[in-house]
């Protein structure tokens, strides 16, 4: 009896320990979100800087060197992360793009801006493929979704902050307090380097098995099989040969499938998050209210990424997705129909769901379908694929603006490749579920739609 209660204390002990990793992560991803929100917040501001002197192309290739860096850095940050350790490439990630936005706040001329943007994004993009590994690693099986929602909340969360907080801070201070602000994570490291666990399934595919068991027992996950027993030697000899390995058949393809899926959903996020405040302008708005815009669509991305993520953990990833491009469609047709008020907010918000909890979806789908020894990679990789659509984006909807064409054409723009998401989608892969390779406890992985 005593010992039942002891093992029922140690299981509750370890899932409260095990819900402090999605946790951190959400805060830290709340910075990542903050960050990419925080130049659309801005634009408005820095377009009227008159030492600067910036046109619409002018900010848009800003948008977009950050966005580049991004690309970058997920694909450099996914592949170390793999080969270092989660924990460390997430300290050093988050360390590197808080200091660059910290000297943004201090840039002297445009040029400086545009590079520290970039030097940023290279410590960001390699924030996200870390952090979802991590979520997925600690979650149990059918909650993966759920976890990895409840981290990538913090993305739509950290853009309603950066759009409140422009409308308290900009009209008195300018732009330059919006970027200082993303400095505080620095004060989380020292957290992050007592607290935050490694891996199980990265100790585990480096040999590291009484490091991985102490870390499993302390977080109540399933405890690695012994070195030498059946089930170890069998997930030896199925374990991918490392980053390499992304590669070959079968994982090539499916990265390459899920790449121009990302690629849609991210035209969309990126192209709305930078601009949207200066097409509401346009549309007649005041800065406030555009402002209002823009945290409406981050609350419409929160609810919608833990909704549907709720959904696919029950019925899969596939037909989630797809419902998520398909209200990502049908908020843009509204929109570029210029309706009233009520109707504009409605759909913004569902712009949110189809774009940010669209791609909430996508990433965990990444993260559980690769094998644990390769999934920062492939998410990395992921990333960097689809990151071109982040930087195309931007690009696309400042050239439109640019050119003094009607509102509605840039949702026009953004329409096209969300219908052509949802076609794509339809060649994804089976969802993988089931235990990480090498863990002793637990039925053998199973695949399922």
């Amino acid at each position: 009896m005593r010992r039942t209660a002891v093992t029922r204390s140690r299981l509750e002990l370890g899932a409260g320990l095990r819900a402090f990793v999605p946790a951190f992560c959400c805060l830290i991803i709340f910075f990542d979100g903050y960050d990419v929100t925080v130049f659309g917040a801005t634009v408005p501001a820095l377009l009227k800087y008159r030492s600067w002197g910036l046109g619409e192309a002018d900010v848009g290739l800003i948008a977009s060197l950050g966005l580049v860096g991004l690309l970058l850095g997920a694909l450099v940050g996914g592949v170390a992360t793999d080969l270092l350790g989660r924990k460390r490439m997430l300290i050093l990630c988050t360390t590197w793009f808080s200091a660059c936005m910290l000297a943004c706040a201090a840039a002297p001329t445009s040029g400086v801006f545009g590079a520290l943007r970039f030097l940023g994004g290279l410590g960001l993009g390699g924030v996200m493929p870390v952090c979802i590994a991590l979520a997925v690693e600690f979650a149990p099986p059918s909650r993966r979704y759920l976890f990895n929602a409840v981290g990538n909340a913090g993305f739509a969360v950290g853009a309603i902050a950066s759009a409140v907080l422009g409308m308290a801070v900009m009209p008195e201070w300018g732009f330059r307090p919006m970027y200082a602000v993303a400095g505080l994570p620095l004060l989380l490291m020292p957290i992050a380097a007592v607290t935050l666990p490694e891996s199980v399934d990265f100790l585990v595919a480096k040999g590291r098995l009484r490091e991985a068991e102490e870390v499993a027992r302390r977080f109540g996950l399933p405890v690695p099989a012994p070195r030498g027993s059946d089930y170890q030697l069998e997930a030896e000899s199925r374990r991918p040969a490392g980053p390499r390995s992304l590669v070959r058949r079968p994982l090539f393809a499916n990265l390459m499938i899920f790449g121009a899926v990302g690629i849609a959903v991210q035209v969309f996020i990126y192209g709305l998050n930078t601009w949207l405040p200066q097409i509401m302008v346009l549309a007649g708005y005041g800065v406030t209210s555009s402002l209002a815009f823009l945290a409406t669509m981050s609350a419409g991305a929160v609810v919608g990424s833990v909704t549907m993520s709720l959904f696919a953990d029950r019925l899969g990833p596939r037909p989630v997705l797809l419902a998520g491009l398909g209200v990502g469609v049908i908020a843009l047709g509204v929109l570029s129909s210029a309706p009233p008020s009520l109707a504009v907010y409605a759909a913004v918000a569902l712009a949110g769901v189809g774009g940010t909890g669209t791609a909430a979806i996508v990433n965990a789908f990444v993260g559980t379908w690769f094998p644990a020894p390769v999934r920062a990679s492939a998410v990395g990789s992921y990333f960097a694929i689809s990151r071109l659509g982040s930087v195309l984006g931007p690009l696309l909807l400042g050239w439109i603006i640019a050119s003094g064409m009607p509102v509605r054409w840039t949702f026009y723009t953004l329409m096209a490749p969300t219908a052509l998401g949802v076609l794509l989608a339809l060649f994804l892969p089976r969802a993988h579920t089931g235990r990480p390779a090498g863990l002793a406890a637990g039925p053998r992985p199973t695949a399922q739609d």
